[in-house]
């Protein structure tokens, strides 16, 4: 498996190969690093997308994300023995042009509210063909998106595009307009998008390609059905085509000088007033028509911020009014909810199992939503958390007299084992009030139970 990446990029490199071969001197200072002037967009764009550093690269990063087969059944150890015979042809077909991409595999996954969102996702060969294109492409057209725009940028996230909006917010504009493109992913119009793409990319055999792999179809029940529009979601490639797209509704906005903020698909613009938000959202119906794409107008409005969220964050006036923020309702309680699943007293798990899954789940969703300005809510979820865990402990106990037992054991004074032993059926009521001085936060950390504050 390991072979497979040297001798296929061994082949792309090989002198005589096919067109372009003799990049540069292998024992070059240029070795170590991509063989393309990213300012260039001309012919010899695929030449370095197929140039073996990148495809090096390329590959550790399809290995490193993992994932699971396509169509055509082949995992990534299963792939790697394909592409030890079949790259050559491979190579030689995407420098021609006859290249054809393999249908992507539907998949559904449920949405966290509500729904479901498909994806597609393609062969391990075409994700290692997409992959090595973002290399090559993202460099060149990254530095000319907007710098309102956000999501899925190299040196951006999620947590950044928070903080604009935050400041806006404390500018004084309390007026949002915010826009949900109605399945947007699956409504992109391929003749508009290859078109803007024609406009950054001289390269026609890449642009072909592209194009390719936007036709490439979908396989669902185990029928093709041909693609008319849409880049689903799943193939790296997908998000930085969407940025091409929408990048220029971006500009149209810069121009007009407005304070916004976009990630993917999700938009907010930020006003001073109702009266100016429904004009900017009278704009963005119409720019967005223009690109073929509806404006979702159950999810979308011109509100007043402090009602609204953005990317899982709402705002909030402390004393003083300064802005701060804070989970928005929604996610908050599908934190609860989650929380309540992974610490249900009829698990039947041990307690070693319960605090290690509780820990996973914590501490990702704190690593996203570590930017909330609320300690005081942080202390009572943990508080909240902990009296789940002490109701956990004394239901495994089961009888007053292993709580008697234990409790003492811990330090608890015989008074209190006897009266928490003698309501021993009581899981709930007993873990709130007298056990707090026995199952303490010392013994929490012990358990390895995850903290928010």
């Amino acid at each position: 498996m390991r072979e497979a990446p040297r001798q296929m990029t061994a082949q792309a490199e090989r002198p005589g190969a096919g067109e372009g071969e003799a990049l540069s001197d292998p024992g070059s200072d240029e070795a170590d690093r991509p063989r393309h002037d990213t300012k260039s967009t001309g012919p010899g764009l695929l030449v370095a997308v197929l140039a073996r550093e990148n495809l090096q690269r390329a590959w550790k990063r399809v290995k490193a994300n993992k994932g699971v087969a396509g169509v055509d059944g082949l995992d990534i150890s299963q792939t790697a023995a394909h592409l030890r015979t079949a790259w050559p042809t491979i190579r030689d077909q995407l420098l021609t042009g006859t290249y054809r991409p393999m249908p992507v595999r539907r998949v559904m996954i449920p949405k966290p509210g509500g729904g479901e969102r498909e994806l597609g996702i393609p062969t391990v060969t075409d994700r290692l063909i997409q992959q090595a294109l973002l290399q090559v492409l993202q460099p060149i057209l990254d530095p000319t998106f907007s710098k309102h725009s956000y999501g899925f940028r190299p040196g951006r996230s999620a947590h950044d595009a928070v903080l604009a909006a935050q400041s806006y917010v404390q500018s004084g504009r309390r007026i949002v307009v915010d826009v949900d493109l109605e399945k947007f992913f699956d409504r992109v119009n391929h003749d508009i998008l290859i078109d803007r793409l024609q406009r950054r990319i001289g390269d026609a055999g890449v642009v072909r390609l592209i194009r390719a792999y936007l036709n490439s179809g979908i396989m669902m029940d185990g029928v093709v059905q041909e693609r008319m529009m849409g880049t689903p979601q799943g193939g790296p490639l997908s998000p930085l085509l969407a940025n091409v797209l929408l990048d220029e509704v971006d500009k149209e906005l810069e121009r007009r000088g407005h304070c916004f903020v976009r990630y993917a698909d999700d938009a907010n613009v930020y006003v001073r007033s109702k009266r100016a938000g429904e004009r900017v959202m009278s704009l963005l119906r119409r720019l967005y028509g223009e690109l073929r794409l509806t404006v979702n107008e159950t999810k979308s409005a011109v509100a007043k911020v402090f009602g609204r969220k953005f990317l899982g964050y709402a705002f909030w006036v402390a004393p003083g009014g300064t802005i701060k923020r804070r989970v928005a309702d929604k996610p908050m309680a599908a934190f609860k909810h989650r929380i309540r699943q992974l610490t249900r007293r009829s698990g039947g798990r041990s307690m070693t199992d319960v605090v290690e899954r509780l820990r996973l789940y914590v501490l990702g969703w704190k690593g996203y939503f570590r930017l909330a300005q609320t300690p005081r809510v942080w202390l009572e979820l943990d508080q909240w958390m902990r009296h789940r865990l002490r109701a956990i402990q004394l239901k495994q106990w089961k009888r007053g007299a292993t709580m008697y037992r234990e409790l003492t054991t811990l330090g608890a004074k015989p008074g209190i084992a006897r009266q928490v032993a003698a309501n021993s059926r009581r899981w709930w009521r007993n873990s709130g009030m007298l056990l707090n001085a026995v199952l303490t936060l010392e013994w929490a950390d012990k358990l390895g139970a995850p903290r928010l504050s």
